[in-house]
């Protein structure tokens, strides 16, 4: 089953469908993005995701400017995505938020933005606002007007494309209603463990592109439990890598894209920053993805529980 390398949005961009992630839970100390992102860019990734929230965007846009300065690449070959976070959901917060991000990465506009969550936490710079007991400090924004606002940034230049991550089919459709641009990207937390099927069907069915995060069910999780399966472990997934040629990451991430879904790994360690861009010369046929399918879950490791008691906590729905 052939597989593109980018995918036409309705702007007119293309999404290339290898992108590579700059989200990390282990904090790797001052450089390790940027040096990551450069050795992204030397590989051949022209597809960088980042976010506000993950406060690391100086150094995804010093590697940037780095490669665009030495020649590696131009700007048009790069398709940036980032996202407005929880703190900035009133409609003239979000072209705010959008701005400091630019400041932060050096450009002066972004391929994609994406509606983080739906979850809206209290106005402000203080990504997670907390009160006196510890739980966080809660607003309670539309989540229509906030797109309005992901609308506005459109309007001005600053953002090419909108979309949104983490999303239920219930909130995808009430954007799709009110919308005068519609999204044409959704990101949602998916890999051959929790292949969060009903959803992805939804969204393609709807012409709504579907990006993978934990594409190889993030297996250095902090808060992974002994009990918990590891998807590079999983005893299908060796077979198939041992007899293909491949690594146990390369069959994961060559799955998701025959699903027609776009992938964003991350790592910081060269020799897998190259392995997990090498997934065009090999394919897996129609039994081998079933074998892969049928080690669904349903294992959804990022639950966001701080914000469960909220009324669009998104995952209680599919």
């Amino acid at each position: 089953m052939p597989v593109s390398r980018e995918l036409q949005l309705p702007s007119g961009d293309k999404i290339p469908t290898v992108g590579f992630g700059t989200w990390t839970v282990w904090q790797g100390g001052e450089g390790e993005i940027y040096r990551a992102v450069k050795e992204a860019i030397k590989v051949g990734y022209r597809h960088i995701d980042c976010a506000w929230v993950y406060k690391n965007q100086e150094e995804v846009g010093q590697a940037i400017k780095e490669s665009i300065d030495e020649g590696a690449v131009k700007r048009d070959d790069l398709f940036v995505t980032t996202k407005v976070w929880d703190t900035a959901h009133r409609r003239d917060a979000v072209k705010e938020n959008l701005k400091q991000s630019l400041v932060q990465l050096g450009l002066s506009y972004v391929n994609l933005l994406l509606v983080h969550y739906p979850v809206s936490f209290k106005d402000g710079d203080d990504p997670f606002p907390k009160d006196n007991d510890g739980n966080i400090i809660f607003a309670y924004h539309d989540i229509v007007d906030t797109w309005k606002g992901m609308e506005d940034c459109v309007d001005a230049d600053l953002a090419r494309n909108i979309g949104l991550s983490n999303f239920n089919h219930l909130q995808v459709q009430r954007i799709i209603d009110a919308s005068r641009i519609r999204p044409s990207v959704i990101q949602l937390e998916i890999n051959p463990l929790f292949s969060n099927s009903q959803l992805v069907e939804y969204c393609q069915k709807r012409n709504i592109h579907v990006t993978a995060y934990a594409p190889l069910g993030a297996p250095n999780r902090p808060w992974k439990t002994k009990d918990e399966p590891d998807l590079l472990e999983e005893p299908v997934v060796k077979q198939l890598a041992s007899a293909k040629g491949k690594t146990p990451a390369q069959i994961v991430l060559r799955c998701l894209l025959q699903r027609g879904i776009i992938i964003i790994p991350k790592s910081s360690t060269p020799a897998r920053i190259k392995e997990n861009f090498e997934l065009f010369d090999t394919e897996l046929n129609d039994d081998e993805m079933k074998q892969m399918a049928a080690l669904d879950r349903n294992l959804r490791v990022y639950i966001e529980p701080i914000a469960a008691n909220h009324p669009e906590y998104p995952f209680n729905d599919f």
